[in-house]
């Protein structure tokens, strides 16, 4: 029985695949995959199928996305992410703020809960990274939801840290900046209009001048921090600090 378990959403693409891929390479580690694609599962990877904007599916398949079972690590990757409708405030559809606050931060805290009332007696490694953002502390023009969105998952994170060292949980918490990597995220903001994004022209520097990180080389240093979190204190990490 593999004696590492992790949850890994937004696992079909991007940052998601890539450390879907590296993390099996450890013949001891069992992975299970959320994202909205269809995916075979295969050798301990098991993919579930779900949209986080649907928080009722989400809530109803919580038994399959935290099993039982003796592990010596448990993990769970809040990796999903949505850059949501590029727009100011005044031009954004409604059911968009609604599902980018359901992908960013509802569903995160919905797995957060469900992983620490699932497993807040076990005796193993556990570790729960949110994948957050730079923009957290920023106010960027045109992307008010995920500011938002990312700065709450945030705060959410310490309080989080907070109660798992009162409580002695047990659990580390952490919020993590994954700088900018070459992603689907990445394609939608050079898309954008500069009339809903003044900074659009910036972020096509970034894709021209070579200036953006690969999935894979953010991946290595998820990894590199779940390998040395004792050398890493804190709750709000940056990847471009280690």
């Amino acid at each position: 029985m593999a004696k590492k378990l992790y949850i890994v959403t937004g696992s079909s693409k991007g940052l998601g695949k890539a450390l879907v891929t590296q993390l099996l390479e450890d013949l001891e580690t069992y992975i299970i995959g959320i994202s909205r694609q269809d995916e075979p599962s295969k050798d301990r990877y098991t993919h579930l199928s779900l949209d986080l904007s649907d928080t009722d599916k989400l809530v109803n398949a919580l038994d399959e996305i935290f099993p039982s079972g003796n592990y010596d690590e448990l993990t769970l990757i809040n990796n999903a992410g949505w850059i949501g409708e590029i727009a100011p405030i005044g031009k954004l559809n409604p059911q968009g703020i609604l599902d980018i606050h359901r992908i960013n931060l509802v569903a995160p805290a919905i797995l957060m809960n469900a992983f620490t009332a699932a497993y807040r007696k076990s005796s193993a490694k556990k570790t729960v990274i949110n994948i957050s953002s730079g923009a957290a502390g920023k106010a960027v023009d045109g992307w008010s939801g995920y500011c938002a969105s990312k700065a709450a998952l945030n705060q959410m994170t310490l309080v989080a840290q907070q109660e798992a060292e009162l409580h002695q949980l047990g659990i580390r918490y952490i919020a993590l900046s994954p700088g900018i990597i070459d992603t689907p995220m990445q394609e939608n903001i050079r898309s954008a209009s500069s009339e809903n994004f003044s900074q659009v022209r910036k972020f096509q520097g970034f894709k021209a001048e070579n200036q953006l990180s690969s999935p894979a080389e953010t991946a290595g240093k998820v990894i590199f921090l779940l390998r040395n979190l004792d050398a890493m204190p804190g709750v709000l990490l940056d990847v471009r600090e280690f």
